[in-house]
């Protein structure tokens, strides 16, 4: 298992400004997606939710591409071996697990962190890549790039829980658009769809990320993010009336902790919040 940044070898990790980011770091291969990859993907979100210094994660890929889904060459050994083989030959880290035992399967646990995950979508998302972006909290596209679902080209299934994750996001007859037919859609359809948050000229993209990550980081309570992405993502499994319970009960409690203290001062007081890390 990794245990040091120094150990990564196809992402990258950084943080600052209270923000981390990780890049997925195979751009000649438009950052396919492969077992290291998603070994080191999710060592990192585990070292992001872990650390108190760090209150949002932007995830992006290096050169001109997101992720391009599963490697060609890993695509080709299934259809050697006429079975599926997720390529992880070591432990992997568990960020999100222990919320919900729905939340404990891969991509679904970034439904289970405490931290926002966002997705700067600077290139071509397909397959898995989209996979992913799907499952961040919020999707920020360049302008002209491609996403597509893939796999019914490939003769397969909805990835990864996508079946699902999808019609939640576009509605039921946009997900069935792109699921049955894998066709591609660029960034600005996809945004017209609900399917990414807003698109941006390529060289804004990350500047654009940056600035939302670094007002979530600063301007919004901690708490408030970890309890309300508890409450979004758990909410779609549960009725109405669980939902009001549990809103009720959280005001409730958090009511009383120095969170809504120092929101509450810093709104009459006319300036930022200064909440503290979380401990």
């Amino acid at each position: 298992m990794v245990s040091d940044v120094s150990e990564l070898r196809t992402v990258q990790y950084d943080v600052a400004d209270r923000v981390a980011t990780v890049t997925l770091d195979r751009p000649h291969r438009l950052n396919a997606w492969t077992g290291r990859m998603h070994t080191e993907y999710r060592w990192c979100l585990a070292r992001a939710e872990a650390d108190p210094g760090v209150r949002a994660v932007v995830v992006t890929g290096a050169g001109r591409g997101f992720c391009a889904g599963a490697d060609t060459g890993a695509l080709e050994r299934h259809a050697e071996a006429g079975a599926y083989d997720d390529g992880v030959r070591e432990p992997l880290a568990t960020p999100g697990y222990g919320v919900r035992p729905e939340f404990d399967h891969a991509f679904a646990f970034h439904f289970g962190m405490a931290t926002p995950v966002i997705a700067a979508v600077n290139g071509p998302a397909a397959g898995v890549g989209l996979v992913l972006a799907c499952f961040c909290d919020l999707r920020f596209a360049a302008a002209g790039a491609k996403l597509t679902t893939s796999a019914p080209r490939l003769g397969l299934p909805a990835e990864y829980g996508l079946s699902w994750v999808l019609p939640r996001l576009v509605g039921l007859g946009h997900a069935v658009d792109l699921l049955l037919s894998s066709r591609v859609v660029l960034a600005e359809e996809a945004a017209a769809m609900g399917l990414v948050n807003k698109v941006l000229p390529p060289e804004a993209l990350l500047d654009h990320t940056y600035a939302y990550a670094r007002a979530l980081a600063t301007e919004v309570s901690p708490a408030s993010l970890r309890e309300t992405k508890r409450q979004i993502y758990g909410e779609l499994h549960d009725d109405v009336g669980t939902a009001v319970a549990r809103s009720e009960a959280l005001l409730d409690r958090m009511m009383g902790e120095p969170d809504y203290a120092e929101g509450v001062r810093a709104w009459l007081d006319q300036r930022p919040p200064e909440f503290p890390d979380p401990t």
